[in-house]
C-alpha cells in the first residue's frame, strides 16, 4: 500500500530505485549517524539483495518521494510482532541535499500513522546515538519517550557509542499526531486567508 503524508509519499521499492538506495547506504555522512552499520554496497550486491527482497508481515520497507516525484529517502518497519503489537523502526535515511525540510518528520508521522491505525500496533521502538542531538530531538518530536541507554553498544567511527532507546506507544503518537494534523489545518487556513487578502 502506498502511504501519503503532507510532504512525502512512501511507496514500495522498485528496481529503478536501486542506484539511489545504494547512494544513501554508501554515503559516509549518513552512515556515521545510523545505529548499526552497513558494508560497502556494490551494484551487483544490491541487485542480488533486491532479487530476494519482499515486504512481509514482519518487515516493510518504503522508498520516500516528495510530491514532485523526487526520491528523497528510505525508511521502514522491522521486527513486526502482530501478537504483541510491537515493531522496530528500520531507521530513516534522507538524502543530505533535502534535509531540514521536514521530510523525515512527515515520513515518520506517515509510517507511524499506518503502523498504529492500519496494522493496529501498540508500540514502536526506535533508537539514536546519545551524541546525535538532532536525532534525539527528532525522536521526542514524534512523541517517542526515552526508555534507556545501551552503554557502548555500537562501535562506529573508531569508538564505542551509547545508544538511547525510545518507545512510542499508540497513545503517545495520537497526542502528537493530532497537533501535527492541526498544524496542517492552520497552514491551509493561512494560505486561504492570504489568497482572500
Amino acid at each position: 500500500m502506498i502511504l501519503k503524508g503532507k510532504k512525502v509519499i512512501l511507496r514500495p521499492i522498485e528496481f529503478d530505485d536501486l542506484e539511489f538506495i545504494r547512494s544513501l547506504i554508501n554515503n559516509p555522512d549518513i552512515e556515521k549517524t545510523i545505529v548499526g552499520w552497513a558494508l560497502p554496497l556494490s551494484k551487483q550486491d544490491e541487485e542480488k539483495w533486491y532479487s530476494s527482497f519482499s515486504n512481509t508481515d514482519k518487515s516493510i520497507r518504503y522508498l520516500i518521494e516528495d510530491y514532485q516525484g523526487n526520491r528523497v529517502g528510505l525508511t521502514g518497519i522491522s521486527n513486526i510482532d502482530m501478537k504483541n503489537g510491537c515493531a522496530k523502526m528500520a531507521g530513516i535515511r534522507i538524502s543530505p541535499d533535502v534535509q531540514s525540510r521536514g521530510l523525515a518528520t512527515d515520513a515518520y508521522m506517515t509510517i507511524f500513522n499506518f503502523a498504529f491505525r492500519e496494522l493496529r500496533l501498540h508500540r514502536i521502538e526506535t533508537s539514536a546515538f546519545d551524541d546525535n542531538f538532532a536525532s534525539l530531538r527528532f525522536q521526542e518530536k514524534l512523541g517517542s519517550k526515552r526508555e534507556g541507554i545501551r552503554r557502548e553498544a555500537v562501535y562506529k567511527n573508531g569508538q564505542y557509542k551509547n545508544v538511547v532507546t525510545f518507545g512510542c506507544l499508540k497513545s503517545d503518537f495520537e497526542e502528537r499526531y493530532n497537533s501535527y494534523s492541526n498544524d496542517e489545518k492552520i497552514e491551509r487556513q493561512n494560505v486561504l486567508n492570504a489568497i482572500r487578502d
